[in-house]
């Protein structure tokens, strides 16, 4: 046998026992393609940034720490900001597009839209004119990103993530359409937290995934 048939065979014998490396992207957002099926319980944060990981994985994108962008309500206190959760971009989505370079143009001007706000499959989620409409994308959050103050004694974060049934959460709308409501983190509040009251209002149990790093 030739040496650079010998070289050959031993370069790919060499590749083979090389351990195979999940493929990484350049994705930094998404809205996830499922929710928990339990409506509004998330399984509060961990459990609903455990989703956001989840779903990433799957879809071949490794080495990044995703977080939901939700926020929460405290009894005395501010809660979590769900601005303060997702690191300080820029975040893309599945195809590579620019969602928004930082926090300021984030909730101020950012590429969120229909055509943009992609899950984690690089699929458009389904929006005002689809059937169902699943616009209504869970936040739990005012228009700047910040948690509701204390004396908010409404319930906007469905007892922050727990809950299926009392209750509502504060819901935005990824295809800025909808009421005369263009807000795509703040339109309205859901009317309940069961999965069939978000679908009653537009909705599925959806959120939006953002990577930290």
């Amino acid at each position: 046998m030739k040496p650079t048939r010998l070289l050959s065979l031993g370069l790919v014998a060499f590749s083979m026992s090389l351990p195979v490396q999940a493929q990484d992207s350049g994705m930094s957002f998404f809205i996830t393609s499922v929710g928990s099926g339990k409506g509004a319980d998330l399984g509060g944060l961990e459990g609903a940034d455990a989703h956001c990981a989840k779903l990433a994985e799957d879809a071949g994108v490794t080495g990044k720490n995703w977080v939901a962008y939700l926020s929460t309500q405290e009894e005395g206190k501010r809660g979590v900001s769900a601005r303060d959760r997702i690191g300080t971009g820029p975040w893309h989505n599945a195809k590579g597009e620019l969602i928004a370079s930082n926090l300021d143009e984030l909730h101020i001007s950012p590429n969120i839209f229909k055509s943009t706000a992609l899950d984690e499959k690089g699929q458009l989620v389904k929006g005002r004119g689809d059937k169902p409409n699943e616009h209504d994308i869970l936040t739990g959050t005012q228009a700047d990103g910040t948690a509701y103050f204390p004396w908010e004694k409404e319930d906007r974060t469905c007892s922050n993530w727990t809950s299926s049934g009392e209750g509502s959460a504060t819901v935005g709308h990824h295809d800025r359409h909808g009421g005369g409501n263009t807000s795509w983190n703040a339109a309205h509040n859901s009317r309940g937290c069961s999965q069939e009251n978000l679908q009653g209002t537009g909705g599925a149990g959806l959120f939006m995934c953002f990577a930290t790093n």
